[in-house]
């Protein structure tokens, strides 16, 4: 067993190859490492690390880009904004709780967008995420230029992801804690949770970009996964709600793209009849929530190449629905 990884599995014994061959866990490892963009995984089972391993690519403790899981996060910030009171709740509309993030030439009904909308990808404006991202972090105002663009749908009609959504977002819980996303995150995630949250790329005006580019180590993004699995709790210490979990694991909407459901911050999905919620970044980023199998994963990618719902993510998806979550099942006994 070399520094780069750490394997466990029920009773066995990684010496002795027929004790490896009964190992659930040593074929999925297998399995993931023959994903030539995938870098590591690790999956905890009822509270137990059982897998976790790097296969290329950075080492186990460095923090790495997790780009839309970042999405996740503030969704997750969201709900401790909620808990705190500084929404009074997901129907405040924009024009309430943040009227000076709209710019003037913006459409009238911009102010009626509410926070359920941006949370669920369903403003109804233009997208800013695929061909139209560069052309918006190269503008000189990205809120200014997410809440500028055209209204292509009716708000809360259907979703169209969009990172411009999240980052207006990120702008609205500034504007209401008076503090950075980046010290929100450091201060209601990172720390209950143990974890290092690193500064991530900045907008023109000094906001913290919401919805990509933030770093978390696969530990990290483990117990991220961990307190939702466990309805808002790490370490016996109450992070965000237990409502705001269970609300986050409604459905929604859905994903034109992968054909999963949506709740708030999770795709939703379900494999050998057990439901998940993931949380999905550009590459092949993912933490993997399985409360009924009290499963947890964490799965990194080579950032720079896509992951797509027809390529690499169906094949990480057919890993998940096909080998990890019947083996949990398994597992429970």
């Amino acid at each position: 067993m070399d520094r780069r990884s750490f394997l466990v599995g029920s009773g066995a014994v990684l010496a002795s190859p027929s004790f490896a061959q009964a190992d659930p866990w040593a074929d999925i490892s297998a399995r993931a490492s023959a994903l030539d963009q995938c870098n590591a995984l690790a999956i905890r089972q009822s509270g137990r690390i059982v897998l976790s391993q790097v296969f290329r690519g950075p080492s186990i403790g460095r923090a790495v880009p997790i780009k839309s899981v970042s999405k996740t996060v503030v969704a997750a910030l969201t709900g401790a904004a909620l808990d705190r009171g500084e929404i009074a709740s997901l129907e405040a509309r924009l024009g309430d709780v943040a009227p000076q993030l709209i710019p003037r030439e913006a459409d009238p009904r911009v102010a009626g967008i509410t926070i359920a909308n941006l949370i669920t990808m369903q403003a109804g404006l233009e997208r800013t995420s695929g061909a139209n991202y560069g052309g918006w972090v190269s503008s000189s105002n990205w809120v200014a230029n997410a809440l500028g663009r055209e209204f292509v749908a009716e708000p809360g009609s259907r979703m169209l992801y969009s990172t411009g959504s999240f980052h207006v977002l990120g702008a609205v819980l500034s504007e209401v804690s008076g503090q950075s996303l980046r010290a929100l995150a450091r201060t209601r995630i990172g720390a209950p949770l143990g974890i290092e949250i690193p500064s991530w790329t900045r907008d023109p005006q000094g906001r913290y970009l919401g919805g990509n580019e933030m770093s978390l180590t696969l530990e990290g993004m483990v117990r991220f996964g961990e307190m939702y699995r466990q309805n808002g709790t790490f370490d016996g210490v109450q992070v965000l709600s237990a409502d705001w979990v269970k609300r986050s694991f409604e459905v929604r909407t859905r994903s034109a793209f992968s054909g999963l459901n949506y709740g708030y911050g999770w795709f939703l999905g379900s494999g050998a009849g057990v439901p998940y919620a993931l949380a999905r970044g550009y590459g092949g980023q993912i933490i993997c929530v399985a409360p009924t199998v009290e499963l947890t994963l964490a799965l990194t990618s080579d950032p720079t190449q896509p992951a797509r719902s027809g390529g690499y993510f169906g094949d990480i998806k057919n890993l998940i629905e096909g080998q990890i979550l019947p083996a949990a099942q398994t597992q429970m006994g």
